[in-house]
């Protein structure tokens, strides 16, 4: 007796019409690939009548990429309708709002994505930085957000703000413990290089620490092996440029940076490094170019408008550098370079009284963060320049800076050593300490530039 069994093959399930291209978009999203990426999108969307939450989402984050921050914030919007329980969503409504300036309405969603998730060193994070815009100097939310995850960019806000509510010692306190972790983080970089001394982002890591004290040479041996590894990557072609930068290498420096931004074209901070390498070549219509494509990517940043401003006063653009300038102090709270550079363009310009105010905004910048740190200098070649200032508009009595001494002598622009102070630079902190410098073209003041160029030692995010 023949028995016969009849096989029954299931067929694979068929993805939602909702969902099917979902994996292609992500795919050409990493990539990279955005125009066939938003083909993709219209097609998803068509076919669902608009109601694919993926597929608006990536659209929204490729719209934030190109500048367009008002539509992807109403697709952003669309989203949360689509899905409120997502806290990602609710955090990308709320970064859109805080990069145009929004922070109160930013405040709101970010409340909102954090009663869906309490454990979110970003949420936390990005409240503290919301109230530090409104000038309320909550310090709960970043506390919150150190208990989550020790983070760098915590620890420097969390300290600005003690130092921005006058408590100088918890400010300090701040900051000690952020240098201990730093020196924890480089002890454990080289554990990981002992047991895989091929791993490239330990190697990356490592390397931007060493350039941060100007050990360029040691760094670049560093970067050389991780180039092996990783040599289609924009923040070790960044790295290896700014070690160029600081050996006074101009023209390889730009040659690599060009590479980073080929590589990573809305990088704001490989554009601030070509825009501050060519004001130091003194190209300043190449640095307008770079450094206003920064500002479309990053114009919250006050250092920034302070460049574009040199660029400006330099191809004798002044009504813009006057702009540019008053968007600069408006924007920065603690940097009081920006401060003396505009006293000294406004007293290149005829306008005392302005430079005066400028210069008394310095100086109390300057005072400010004497009390925050006992080991805080100022690069001499700065301090003759205050001072020369401030004798020009007769209040050297009242100077707060330190004479250098006889032997001192005027660094050189470039010099690794140099201890000014600098804003952190977005989400990857700028880690390096090489300055550069530019001239005005009036005779009598000479105009001065000193700024941290930025050295990235992660990957960006692309949220």
């Amino acid at each position: 007796m023949n028995v016969h069994f009849i096989l029954f093959v299931r067929p694979a399930p068929e993805l939602p019409i909702v969902e099917r291209r979902n994996w292609l978009i992500h795919q050409h999203y990493i990539r990279k690939d955005y125009e066939t990426c938003k083909v993709i999108i219209k097609e998803q969307l068509q076919e669902t009548n608009g109601m694919c939450e993926y597929a608006i989402y990536v659209q929204a984050l490729i719209l934030r990429l190109e500048g367009k921050i008002q539509q992807s914030l109403e697709l952003f919007q669309s989203c949360a309708i689509l899905n409120p329980s997502s806290t990602d969503n609710l955090k990308q409504v709320a970064r859109s709002l805080f990069l145009l300036g929004k922070h109160k309405a930013a405040i709101e969603f970010y409340h909102e994505a954090a009663r869906l998730n309490e454990k979110d060193w970003e949420i936390s994070h990005n409240l503290g930085m919301c109230y530090f815009f409104i000038k309320d100097f909550k310090k709960e939310h970043l506390n919150i957000a150190l208990q989550i995850n020790k983070h760098d960019k915590t620890f420097m806000m969390l300290g600005k703000v003690h130092l921005l509510a006058g408590e100088t010692d918890k400010a300090i306190d701040v900051y000690k413990r952020a240098l201990g972790k730093y020196q924890k983080a480089f002890e454990h970089l080289g554990n990981a290089l002992t047991f895989d001394p091929n791993n490239y982002k330990a190697i990356l890591a490592a390397g931007s620490m060493m350039q941060t004290h100007g050990d360029f040479d040691v760094a670049m041996n560093k970067y050389r092996v991780a180039a092996c590894a990783v040599p289609e990557s924009p923040p070790l072609w960044n790295n290896i440029g700014m070690c160029f930068f600081g050996k006074k290498k101009y023209v390889a420096a730009i040659s690599c940076l060009k590479r980073a931004h080929y590589l990573s074209p809305f990088d704001w901070k490989v554009l601030y490094n070509l825009g501050l390498v060519h004001l130091t070549m003194q190209q300043y219509a190449s640095a307008f170019h770079f450094l206003s494509a920064a500002i479309n990517l990053n114009p919250r940043m006050g250092e920034l408008y302070m460049l574009l401003a040199v660029a400006l006063t330099n191809l004798e653009d002044v009504d813009n550098a006057t702009r540019a300038y008053e968007q600069a102090v408006t924007l920065d709270q603690s940097n009081p370079l920006v401060n003396l550079n505009f006293a000294i363009f406004l007293y290149n310009h005829g306008n005392k009284k302005g430079a005066l105010d400028q210069y008394q905004e310095m100086e109390r910048k300057v005072n400010l963060l004497r009390d925050g740190s006992s080991n805080f200098e100022f690069d001499s070649e700065l301090m003759d320049m205050a001072q020369k200032m401030g004798a020009a508009l007769q209040v050297t009595e009242s100077l707060v800076w330190t004479k250098p001494g006889k032997d001192s002598k005027s660094k050189p622009s470039s010099a690794p050593s140099t201890k000014t102070p600098g804003a952190p630079l977005g989400t990857n902190q700028a880690l390096g300490q090489a300055m550069s410098s530019a001239a005005s073209y009036n005779k009598n003041i000479h105009l001065n530039i000193h700024i941290h160029p930025s050295i990235i030692y992660t990957p960006l995010n692309p949220h």
